[in-house]
């Protein structure tokens, strides 16, 4: 999806480039807080951009939105551990969702290299 954004003091590229930065973001902040933080760098690109371009607002929105379903997946791993018996599950769901997460963000950022808009295919909608 091709979204025209007649912008106000962006420039195309200046959008683009936050645009990957709201996705990549995301995966920076989870290698250096070992997946807690995820949310913060699109949650802060969003608030940045959200009244100057509508195309790195839904990308960061999107971004941030899908941090916050990966977050819930991984709590929900983490009370499956301490049940003893679904270890195997929260196993599963950490694996789904670093392997999600590292796809995800790595497509929105190269759609979002072209000016396109990337919907990610799991989240909890906070952000629009």
């Amino acid at each position: 999806m091709n979204y025209q954004y007649s912008g106000l003091s962006s420039t195309r590229g200046e959008e683009r480039s936050m645009a990957i930065l709201a996705h990549l973001s995301a995966i920076i902040a989870m290698v250096l807080s070992a997946g807690w933080l995820s949310f913060v760098g699109p949650l802060l690109v969003w608030f940045l951009y959200k009244d100057r371009s509508g195309f790195v607002r839904r990308a960061a929105a999107g971004s941030f939105n899908f941090n916050i379903w990966a977050w819930v997946l991984n709590a929900v791993a983490w009370v499956c551990l301490f049940t003893v018996v679904l270890i195997p599950v929260s196993v599963i769901l950490w694996i789904v969702a670093g392997i999600m997460t590292l796809w995800c963000h790595i497509h929105g950022a190269l759609k979002a290299s072209r000016g396109e808009l990337y919907d990610y295919p799991a989240s909890i909608r906070i952000l629009s």
